[in-house]
């Protein structure tokens, strides 16, 4: 798990893509200390584990499935990426619950400055949309943000200036895909609620199956 609190600004040194494997080389220095191979790293919002460490970076192996449903795939040597290890139990939760799997990826549709903050407006697609709500949390790239706007087609944020220091946002440009991740909470109530619907349903038809052949039955049906 993850808080969205992104500890360091890394940048891809290598990355190998194949028709069945693919492995990326991650240049940091923070997210190394206290870390151990098979440890995860959470790289633009993305859990990965770490296979090999190195003294300026580490190693981890990226499926085909990942390369293609996030920005991973689109990342090349010298790409900036936002870092945050794993949160430790007794660690403060400062962002909120990030679970390191990517829902979709959006794209920066543009930005502009109001005072001392950026405005950064994001289109996603509708399965991304109907899940984020006014004032909830959104992880962008791992950010882990506060939606400030909302409309049909698309959402923005507003981005203080310690936020655009320290991670990558503002370095991106209009067209430019992020990674995004709704709010874990939300998920899990929607589907829960379209169990819940599926149930009813079940039990209705069941009810009026039980009943056999009546007057509601027959108007249903035409008659």
């Amino acid at each position: 798990m993850f808080t969205g609190i992104i500890e360091e600004t890394g940048f891809v040194k290598n990355v190998v893509s194949g028709h069945d494997s693919g492995e990326i080389r991650i240049g940091a220095k923070r997210v190394l200390e206290g870390t151990l191979v098979g440890d995860s790293i959470a790289v633009n919002g993305v859990c990965l584990t770490v296979t090999r460490l190195h003294a300026d970076g580490f190693m981890a192996d990226v499926m085909p499935v990942t390369l293609r449903r996030s920005n991973l795939g689109k990342l090349v040597t010298g790409s900036p990426v936002n870092l945050e290890r794993a949160m430790a139990a007794g660690g403060r939760f400062g962002g909120h619950i990030v679970s390191g799997h990517i829902d979709g990826v959006g794209y920066i549709r543009e930005t502009h400055k109001e005072g001392n903050a950026v405005w950064v407006t994001i289109g996603a697609p509708q399965e991304i949309l109907r899940l984020i709500v006014e004032k909830g949390s959104i992880a962008i790239d791992g950010i882990s943000l506060t939606v400030a706007r909302l409309s049909k087609d698309s959402f923005s944020v507003s981005i203080i200036p310690h936020t655009g220091e320290e991670t990558i946002l503002l370095r991106k440009k209009p067209g430019d895909p992020v990674n995004l991740e709704n709010d874990i909470v939300g998920k899990y109530v929607e589907r829960l609620l379209g169990l819940n619907v599926s149930r009813e349903a079940e039990d209705n038809r069941q009810e009026k199956q039980n009943k056999g052949i009546t007057l509601e039955f027959l108007r249903e049906n035409g008659f």
